[in-house]
């Protein structure tokens, strides 16, 4: 296990639950890896009680198995499990805009007149959404994780994309739907970053889409929007391919 400082701050449940979550993430925390609540109070220096509550949240998240005799494991998550992470993402943002199209909306703002599939799509667009304060702040956000897609840098791509994903969703979905999605991402980046980290065509599989979809979120025209979303899902799908392939 990796050694780390000790919290300090009143939020240890929460600051406990983040530190070992970013250490799956980062891999350090492998698949089937076990410790005990004993172990990670020691790493953090502090008592047993937030680390059992953390323990106890990410297990709530699907991130953690606990055995009452032998502790908690990191998650091991099956090809199988992400392709249904990428099927359900999928359904349920699809249903997302597809409410929002029959209302005339997207994202908050109002789509070209006639655009939904009716008798006037593809009608000129309409007013574009200005990039400021929400779309802005997603931008930036998008603007970094492809950069660090392109790069090949996983340790900072992660981190951008679920705030860029968490910062979208937050557009148009209420907060049980965006913590839904949030905690399908998570997953989905700890099934990865094992295969990843070992890969030598990482660039080929980290997706660099984000600003692309800014773009067409603020062109308020559905139709773009789940085209680049459903390249993001395709492309998910052809590494999940890539992977029985291999044979893992």
């Amino acid at each position: 296990m990796v050694a780390s400082g000790p919290v300090t701050r009143s939020t240890l449940r929460q600051q406990i639950a983040d530190a070992l979550r970013d250490e799956v993430l980062a891999g350090r925390l492998q698949p089937g890896q076990e410790f005990t609540v004993k172990q990670i109070a020691d790493q953090y220096g502090v008592s047993a009680t937030p680390v059992r509550e953390a323990l106890v949240d990410l297990s709530a998240q699907g991130l953690l198995d606990s055995d009452q005799h032998k502790g908690f494991r990191v998650h091991q998550f099956t090809v199988a499990d992400y392709r249904g992470m990428v099927e359900a993402r999928a359904l349920i943002v699809d249903g997302l805009y597809r409410r929002l199209t029959e209302r005339g909306m997207a994202c908050g703002i109002h789509a070209p007149e006639g655009v939904g599939g009716g008798p006037g799509a593809g009608a000129p667009a309409g007013p574009r959404c200005p990039r400021d304060g929400a779309l802005t702040s997603v931008l930036r956000r998008a603007e970094a994780a492809a950069r660090a897609a392109r790069a090949g840098d996983l340790d900072i791509l992660i981190g951008y994309d679920l705030r860029f994903w968490r910062e979208m969703c937050g557009l148009v979905a209420n907060r049980y739907v965006a913590d839904f999605l949030h905690r399908l991402r998570v997953q989905a980046w700890v099934f990865a970053v094992p295969y990843l980290r070992g890969d030598r065509r990482l660039c080929d599989w980290l997706w660099s889409g984000h600003v692309e979809l800014v773009d067409a979120v603020s062109e308020g025209v559905p139709e773009r929007v789940m085209a680049v979303i459903d390249a993001y899902n395709a492309h998910a799908l052809r590494w999940a391919d890539h992977l029985d392939g291999a044979g893992r």
